[in-house]
């Protein structure tokens, strides 16, 4: 799964989350976007924040939201309780489980 940041409709930056179904990985994926602007979207869109060291926090609450209605994998939710189990192994989600710390790497075409 991975939200990206791109110039959207009217070169406005907008945040969508895409590879629904991949739930192998969580990632933030910016385009040609100031992180300024990134960080002014993913707050606005309640997906999450930027953080100063390459990394970002998504809310995971919001993440689910937004993916859930529209994944289309068998047993999606199992893949989402066992995507969180990674990251609070790996030591990415927060201790009160709201957060998803993951890195943030460059959009496909940006």
């Amino acid at each position: 799964m991975i939200v990206e940041v791109l110039t959207g409709a009217d070169e406005r930056p907008e945040a969508r989350v895409v590879a629904i179904d991949d739930l192998s990985r969580v990632a933030l994926a910016l385009g040609q976007v100031t992180d300024e602007e990134a960080a002014e979207v993913l707050a606005r869109s309640g997906l999450g924040r930027l953080r100063d060291d390459g990394a970002a926090l998504l809310d995971a609450a919001a993440l689910r939201a937004a993916a859930e209605p529209r994944a289309t994998a068998a047993e999606w939710a199992a893949q989402w309780d066992a995507m969180v189990e990674r990251a609070r192994a790996e030591g990415r989600l927060s201790e009160d489980g709201a957060t998803i710390r993951v890195n943030v790497e460059s959009a496909a075409g940006a």
